[in-house]
């Protein structure tokens, strides 16, 4: 067996990266409830992704109310507690899997790979993750909100290999290339494979500045079934 476990990510591989439209929207909706101005609101949104992605902000309530008091913007904890299930809810619905996922999990399971997850994520998918029907599969899941550590720095990557009792090089590690993952996942010496997903490109993904899937020279499949394929 040249592989002894398979590493996935998660948004883009496993189910569908948010779609710039969808995110933005609920992101509006969140505002109304708060009552904050818009463009001030999503400037400080974005500046503190880092903090929600790290677990620097332990929940999105602290998260929502760091940016209200920035802003002067009185809000009752009711309305915190609302934009927040605003957000939980679309980022439960997104993690619905993709064609061929589930299928593909459980014949990895049952061939005796090991399978793990690295996802750079907000404070959501981590509480959410039980509940999916992915979590059965999985023998590690190491989410960047809980763990303080971000793709593509290599400790994330060790860390993953570690609770899954295998070397790096014993991985495959199956990403769609956003934040330079393949790139991180290549130096710790994982076996980095990328798929490609035209949807992302039909529904204008919310990709990060450091996405590499349009240059990456490396391993390419276009399903994830594929990946059956890989291992075999």
């Amino acid at each position: 067996m040249k592989y002894k476990a398979v590493i996935f990510d998660l948004f883009g591989t496993l189910v569908d990266i948010f779609d710039r439209a969808g995110y933005y929207s609920v992101l509006r909706e969140m505002i109304s409830i708060l009552k904050a101005p818009h463009d001030d609101f999503v400037r400080l949104w974005q500046s503190t992704d880092e903090k929600r992605a790290t677990g620097a902000f332990r929940t999105m309530e602290e998260n929502l109310v760091y940016i209200c008091r920035e802003l002067n913007v009185p809000v009752k904890s009711s309305q915190i507690a609302l934009a927040k299930w605003t957000k939980f809810d679309y980022v439960a619905l997104s993690l619905a899997p993709k064609p061929g996922a589930l299928e593909t999990l459980a014949q990895l399971k049952a061939a005796g790979y090991k399978i793990g997850l690295i996802s750079n994520c907000s404070t959501d998918p981590p509480v959410i993750w039980p509940r999916t029907p992915f979590a059965p599969y999985f023998d590690a899941a190491i989410f960047s909100s809980t763990s303080g550590l971000q793709k593509p720095d290599p400790r994330i990557y060790q860390l993953a290999a570690e609770k899954l009792s295998v070397k790096p090089e014993a991985c495959l590690y199956i990403g769609d290339g956003d934040g330079n993952e393949l790139t991180g996942a290549a130096q710790v010496g994982m076996n980095p494979v990328l798929i490609r997903n035209t949807r992302e490109d039909s529904i204008n993904a919310l990709h990060s500045e450091d996405y590499q899937g349009d240059k990456w020279d490396g391993a390419v499949i276009n399903s994830l079934k594929e990946v059956l394929e890989l291992v075999g």
